[in-house]
């Protein structure tokens, strides 16, 4: 029996995604199948369609052209002029996506990127982001947002606030969920037996013995020891400023940096169009390109499909995983 595809959602269909879809198709075919979720129409002319009634469809159909799962959106998709209309559909796509996922029709999901103001405006969209939403139909609490390529993983422990505010919202609990749903994910997803984690300090040079801030003393370093004592392989606190060169990366899987930029600048310079997001915690598997919808050159077919490739064989690679029932 062939193993179940992916499943890629069409995120805003006036952004890149639907011509990230086409041009991913081609590049992959029946190598690795998956099944585009949205409206057929909003793919970029001459797209090879394929229109499937049920996942397991795309395997035969990938085959001949890109499967897509239909969904009748409306109006027509503008490049760069997303419609409210859309919205809604948008949103139930990504939930018609997860129940695919957690029936085991489909192996994962590979998400296409949205815009948080075009589901705002045309589906009063509640929650911060596609991460937020995914958990909230999942019914998980914690989730953890890693970005990974081919030499490096991090993830942020705080993700989209103000650098003001990170220190009140890194608190003890929230690091140490954050260090455990990526220490398991590294297991589940990745198939590391024995993970290794660097935890990045909050302040310049880790604090430097409490010259430069007191977090790493007062709390960080003796969190990481009790961690380690219950058996994690854990180092730091560390300068951040160190911990990202060739020498450095190898002497962990994946690192734990303090805010946004201290995870993300790292990762975007080794690899800026080939990291994938990655969330952690949720019951199933996905991924997603690590860029936005791109509403400046959607449709010109500048767009890099690099970064989705990249997703769509990650998420391939974590199904196989899971299937093969390889120790963790």
């Amino acid at each position: 029996m062939s193993p179940a595809p992916i499943a890629l959602t069409c995120g805003e269909p006036a952004g890149v995604g639907p011509e990230i879809a086409a041009r991913a198709w081609a590049a992959l075919g029946p190598a690795l199948p998956f099944f585009y979720i949205g409206d057929p129409r909003h793919l970029p002319a001459g797209t090879p369609i394929i229109e499937i009634e049920a996942p397991q469809d795309a395997v035969e159909a990938s085959e001949r052209g890109l499967a897509v799962l239909p969904v009748d959106m409306g109006p027509p998709a503008r490049p760069g002029q997303p419609h409210p209309a859309h919205a809604p559909h948008v949103v139930e796509i990504i939930a018609r996506a997860v129940d695919l996922a957690r029936s085991g029709a489909a192996a994962g999901i590979c998400t296409l990127p949205i815009n948080k103001k075009a589901l705002i405006d045309g589906a009063n969209f509640a929650y911060p982001g596609h991460t937020e939403y995914l958990a909230a139909l999942a019914g998980v609490d914690h989730v953890v947002m890693m970005l990974a390529c081919e030499t490096l993983r991090v993830v942020p422990a705080t993700i989209h606030i103000p650098l003001s505010e990170v220190p009140r919202a890194l608190t003890p609990a929230s690091l140490e969920r954050t260090i455990r749903i990526t220490h398991d994910g590294l297991r589940d997803l990745f198939g590391i037996e024995a993970p290794r984690i660097a935890v990045a300090g909050l302040n310049p040079h880790a604090g430097e013995q409490g010259a430069m801030g007191r977090e790493e003393i007062d709390w960080i370093a003796p969190l990481i020891e009790r961690l380690r004592a219950e058996g994690l392989s854990l180092r730091g606190p560390s300068s951040a400023d160190t911990m990202f060169h060739a020498d450095a990366r190898r002497l962990y899987d994946a690192a734990v940096a303090m805010y946004h930029d201290q995870a993300l600048i790292p990762i975007k310079t080794i690899d800026f169009a080939g990291g994938v997001n990655v969330t952690l915690g949720l019951p199933f598997i996905r991924t997603s390109p690590d860029h936005g919808t791109a509403f400046d050159i959607a449709g010109t077919g500048a767009a890099d499909p690099t970064s989705t490739l990249a997703a769509l064989r990650m998420a391939r690679r974590m199904a196989d995983l899971r299937a093969s029932g390889a120790p963790a």
